[in-house]
């Protein structure tokens, strides 16, 4: 070790290569992970850079390796717990792959999610993960289409040429309704999101089969579309509650509309389970707190932001933009909130 070292001073990356007795690019690049050294001498820059007390410059590794090695994450609304609960499964992925993450909520505001891809074209990171409710936007796709390291997360966009990770809502769908089927429900209702989004038209496919494959008469008392939000909850049951003939169950696709329902439900003196039987989407809340615990379909919300990560980091360092859709798979998980209907 270099005993003329000043502890006062800052250690250079010069200043840990000349205490170990190599080259400055040969401690960069095993700093950078982009170089095989035997042990001793791994073991030999690991002491160097203890005695020294050396802190990588992270502005100058940016600089040595052309990106900023950070991402972003853009939501529409940080407030809904499963855009919450989808933030922290990509930052625990981003931080287990050394990269830094920047959260980009827009309030589902085109001209934020527009402003956002710039700033992935000034470099200010290097990759995004993308979420959007305005998938219908053809401002969004022409943004997207110099764009080479986005990911879309949880639904596609019209005519964007960008790999996709998304739940199977279609699925989720029909296990939610042959799940009242099997119950003995024949007066069904379903309230969805907005009829624009990939994902609001798969969860209402997913009811429509599990209807027309039972083969039999079932009677459907309403679909209403709409934001995903508490607020369309509460609308939608109270229009539900107005029928001559209420349904006897309801899917209802997210956790936030369910909300909405059953604070209706309560001032209106209905018991879930008992008077009406219901089954969300989502499952990120704590479902199974509420009286009666509530059926739900459990979006993988975990592993959509691993794999996110992956796919993003593959894009940074040179992987082909494929625009292929990954598709993970949805849980039925059963609770209390689907009894038979009563006679």
């Amino acid at each position: 070790m270099n005993d003329k070292q000043d502890p006062r001073k800052n250690a250079t990356l010069k200043d840990v290569a000349g205490a170990c007795g190599l080259s400055v690019a040969t401690v960069s690049r095993y700093l950078n992970h982009s170089i095989k050294l035997p042990k001793a001498t791994t073991d030999r820059i690991d002491a160097a850079i203890a005695a020294l007390s050396y802190q990588p410059n992270p502005h100058a590794r940016s600089l040595s390796l052309g990106r900023s090695e950070t991402i972003g994450l853009v939501v529409p609304d940080i407030s809904n717990p499963y855009f919450a609960h989808l933030a922290a499964a990509v930052e625990r992925a981003a931080s287990e792959f050394g990269l830094g993450l920047v959260l980009c909520p827009t309030l589902s505001r085109t001209d934020r999610e527009l402003d956002y891809l710039g700033r992935l074209s000034r470099r200010h990171v290097d990759g995004l993960l993308f979420i959007t409710n305005n998938g219908d936007d053809p401002a969004l796709a022409r943004a997207l289409q110099g764009a080479t390291t986005v990911v879309l997360v949880d639904d596609d966009i019209d005519g964007a040429i960008a790999p996709t990770i998304m739940a199977d809502s279609e699925q989720g769908g029909y296990l939610a309704t042959a799940h009242l089927i099997e119950a003995g429900h024949r007066k069904l209702a379903y309230v969805g999101g907005p009829a624009r989004l990939t994902s609001s038209r798969s969860r209402v496919g997913g009811f429509r089969r599990a209807i027309a494959e039972s083969g039999l008469e079932i009677s459907i008392s309403a679909e209403l579309a709409g934001d995903y939000s508490s607020a369309h909850g509460r609308a939608a049951a109270n229009r539900i509650l107005s029928l001559d003939e209420p349904p006897t169950a309801i899917f209802a696709a997210s956790d936030e509309i369910v909300l909405g329902m059953l604070a209706v439900f309560k001032q209106r003196g209905v018991k879930v389970g008992a008077d009406i039987s219901v089954v969300a989407f989502d499952d990120v809340g704590p479902l199974e707190l509420f009286d009666p615990p509530l059926t739900a379909i459990r979006q993988p919300v975990a592993a959509m932001g691993r794999r996110a990560v992956e796919r993003v980091l593959g894009l940074i360092k040179g992987g082909t933009r494929e625009p292929e859709t990954e598709i993970l798979p949805v849980e039925l998980i059963i609770r209390e909130s689907v009894k038979p209907p009563r006679n």
